[in-house]
């Protein structure tokens, strides 16, 4: 005999226990039930899938000054049973933090520990106490992740500013992970549409906007003080990231052959350097044992905060433009280097890029140069 538990004045009548009381089904083998408690009760969901088996989920506390209480408890349960048969059953990867540690596991087993890192960073920053991170996956909502989104541009409880390019790299990671959360059934694919809508911030300004030229270079070396000089010297030499290259041990580089193993966000590659970086980097290396960082700082490893801190005090001594960064160290060695001559398909195995980031972003400068070579040949 099923329990009259749709109306407050009926679950009041009903006895203390632990067993719930069953309604009528809600759905095909989807019923709700109510637990009578001391102090007021809760809900509880139940559903026979095909293989015959019972599965329950807590829905939560009775809310006996709502009318509508059982109607939504029925709503939570058919949400559940929604899940279920789309096989989202995980218990463990419940909240949107859950989703991006998850996404940080996965890229360290399918990308390595450089983009693991990264993304960890990004999401220790802006996720994981945030309220966004707290938000339940079958909760977020396009309004939620927008508000998070617009908050990141404003400044943090240190006065620092998360600028807008960056906050889209930021924003272009959650989403990522929230996907991942998807394909493992962590949250259904409808919910896909909630963090899809959210667009990137307008008016980014790119990183690769500002360059510095040889002058403007040799000015920031020579302003740089201990051993950010030594990072920055080897940025512009190279065109690393500089998370590969504050990351770097010495085992990656062998001085024998002048060559570099670097490790980054599109994996390893190994690189020829010039004699110039292989006379840096053995400099850097000597003395130190394999697993030691080949830069760092007084000792310790370098965090992309502190040297952010230490290039832009060099950059306002040596008197360069605002938003001077190592990033944009990586963007001039690019430019001059096809600009130089070298082809995009070098500099992309160089850098760590694809052929088709080159040509996105350093397309028309190939274009000019390839104009000039062919200038110089006979046609005719």
């Amino acid at each position: 005999m099923r329990a009259w538990i749709q109306s407050k004045s009926g679950r009041a009548k009903l006895p203390q226990r632990n067993d719930p009381y069953w309604g009528a089904p809600v759905d095909r083998g989807l019923f709700v039930g109510y637990r009578s408690m001391a102090h007021g009760g809760n809900w509880i969901a139940r559903w026979r899938d095909e293989d015959g088996k019972q599965n329950y989920h807590p829905l939560g506390a009775v809310n006996e000054d709502n009318p509508d209480a059982y109607m939504e408890a029925t709503k939570a349960a058919r949400a559940w049973l929604k899940r279920m048969r789309a096989g989202v059953r995980s218990t463990e990867v419940v909240t949107v933090a859950d989703a991006c540690r998850e996404y940080v596991q996965d890229r360290r087993s399918e990308k390595g520990e450089a983009t693991a890192i990264d993304a960890e960073q990004r999401f220790a920053r802006t996720v994981y106490d945030s309220e966004v991170g707290k938000t339940l996956l079958d909760r977020i909502t396009t309004k939620r992740i927008t508000e998070w989104r617009d908050a990141l541009s404003e400044p943090d409880d240190s006065g620092k500013v998360l600028g807008r390019a960056s906050v889209n790299r930021t924003l272009t990671a959650l989403k990522a992970a929230l996907n991942l959360a998807v394909r493992n059934r962590n949250v259904t694919p409808e919910r896909e549409i909630e963090w899809r809508l959210v667009k990137p911030l307008n008016n980014a300004s790119d990183r690769r906007e500002l360059f510095l030229d040889l002058g403007q270079r040799r000015a920031l070396l020579a302003a740089a003080e201990g051993d950010i000089r030594h990072l920055i010297e080897a940025a512009m030499l190279t065109g690393a990231r500089p998370g590969e290259l504050g990351r770097a041990r010495c085992r990656q580089f062998d001085p024998r052959t002048g060559t570099m193993v670097f490790d980054g966000k599109t994996g390893k590659r190994s690189v020829r350097l010039t004699p110039a970086a292989a006379t840096l980097f053995k400099a850097m290396r000597k003395g130190k044992l394999p697993e030691a960082w080949l830069f760092d700082n007084a000792g310790a490893a370098w965090d992309k905060h502190v040297w952010n801190e230490h290039v832009q005090k060099a950059a306002e001594s040596a008197e360069l433009p605002p938003g001077v960064c190592l990033y944009t160290l990586r963007h001039s060695f690019i430019t001059e280097a096809i600009t130089g001559g070298l082809s995009p398909l070098e500099v992309a195995r160089m850098v760590g890029t694809s052929l088709a980031m080159i040509d996105k972003h350093y397309g028309h400068l190939a274009k000019d140069t390839a104009v000039d070579r062919l200038a110089r040949v006979a046609l005719i």
